[in-house]
Protein backbone atom coordinates (compact mmCIF):
# COMPACT_ATOMS: atom_id res chain seq x y z
CA UNK A 1 0.00 0.00 0.00
CA UNK A 2 2.69 2.24 1.14
CA UNK A 3 4.30 2.73 -2.65
CA UNK A 4 6.99 5.57 -0.81
CA UNK A 5 8.62 5.11 1.82
CA UNK A 6 7.25 7.41 4.51
CA UNK A 7 9.96 9.78 6.74
CA UNK A 8 9.12 10.18 10.41
CA UNK A 9 10.25 13.24 11.55
CA UNK A 10 8.94 13.43 14.93
CA UNK A 11 5.90 11.50 17.20
CA UNK A 12 4.99 10.73 20.73
CA UNK A 13 1.80 8.19 18.91
CA UNK A 14 2.24 4.55 19.61
CA UNK A 15 3.28 2.52 16.82
CA UNK A 16 -0.15 1.03 15.28
CA UNK A 17 -1.50 4.59 15.07
CA UNK A 18 1.63 5.59 13.39
CA UNK A 19 1.17 2.64 10.89
CA UNK A 20 -2.66 4.23 10.69
CA UNK A 21 -1.44 7.45 10.13
CA UNK A 22 1.10 6.90 7.03
CA UNK A 23 -2.09 4.26 6.01
CA UNK A 24 -4.67 7.10 5.51
CA UNK A 25 -2.15 9.44 3.90
CA UNK A 26 -1.32 6.70 1.32
CA UNK A 27 -5.06 6.20 0.36
CA UNK A 28 -6.10 10.48 0.38
CA UNK A 29 -2.57 10.75 -2.43
CA UNK A 30 -4.43 7.69 -4.28
CA UNK A 31 -7.86 9.33 -3.99
CA UNK A 32 -6.24 13.11 -4.37
CA UNK A 33 -4.08 15.38 -6.70
CA UNK A 34 -1.17 15.76 -4.94
CA UNK A 35 -1.53 19.73 -5.09
CA UNK A 36 -5.01 19.43 -3.31
CA UNK A 37 -3.80 19.32 0.60
CA UNK A 38 -6.93 20.17 1.49
CA UNK A 39 -8.58 17.54 0.53
CA UNK A 40 -6.16 15.10 1.29
CA UNK A 41 -5.70 16.67 5.15
CA UNK A 42 -9.58 16.33 5.30
CA UNK A 43 -9.89 12.90 4.34
CA UNK A 44 -7.37 11.80 6.91
CA UNK A 45 -9.28 14.13 9.59
CA UNK A 46 -11.97 12.56 9.10
CA UNK A 47 -10.55 8.65 9.18
CA UNK A 48 -8.80 9.67 12.38
CA UNK A 49 -11.81 11.37 13.90
CA UNK A 50 -14.02 8.00 12.63
CA UNK A 51 -11.48 5.51 14.54
CA UNK A 52 -9.92 7.65 17.66
CA UNK A 53 -12.92 10.01 18.11
CA UNK A 54 -13.36 13.84 17.53
CA UNK A 55 -10.98 16.62 18.08
CA UNK A 56 -8.46 15.46 15.04
CA UNK A 57 -6.29 18.29 13.37
CA UNK A 58 -4.19 17.49 9.97
CA UNK A 59 -1.85 19.96 8.27
CA UNK A 60 -0.57 18.78 4.66
CA UNK A 61 1.73 20.87 2.31
CA UNK A 62 5.23 21.24 1.66
CA UNK A 63 6.10 24.02 3.10
CA UNK A 64 4.48 25.41 6.38
CA UNK A 65 5.43 26.07 10.08
CA UNK A 66 3.09 26.20 13.02
CA UNK A 67 2.80 25.99 16.86
CA UNK A 68 -0.02 24.11 18.64
CA UNK A 69 -0.63 21.91 21.78
CA UNK A 70 -1.39 18.38 21.97
CA UNK A 71 -2.41 15.84 23.95
CA UNK A 72 -0.15 12.86 24.51
CA UNK A 73 0.26 10.36 22.77
CA UNK A 74 -1.73 11.60 19.63
CA UNK A 75 0.80 13.90 17.62
CA UNK A 76 2.82 12.37 13.94
CA UNK A 77 4.97 14.61 11.51
CA UNK A 78 6.06 12.33 8.55
CA UNK A 79 7.03 13.16 4.84
CA UNK A 80 5.33 10.91 2.20
CA UNK A 81 6.43 11.77 -1.36
CA UNK A 82 7.01 15.65 -1.56
CA UNK A 83 4.23 16.34 0.95
CA UNK A 84 4.53 16.41 4.82
CA UNK A 85 2.13 15.59 7.24
CA UNK A 86 1.36 17.01 11.05
CA UNK A 87 -1.59 14.89 12.67
CA UNK A 88 -2.61 15.52 16.42
CA UNK A 89 -5.37 15.48 18.76
CA UNK A 90 -5.50 19.40 20.08
CA UNK A 91 -5.22 18.96 24.11
CA UNK A 92 -8.15 20.25 26.21
CA UNK A 93 -8.09 23.55 27.75
CA UNK A 94 -7.82 23.84 31.60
Amino acid sequence: MLEGKALIEDTDMPVKMQIQAMSYASQALDLYDVLDCKSIAAHIKKEFDKKYGGGWQCVVGSNFGCFFTHTKGTFIFFTLETLNFLIFKGASSP
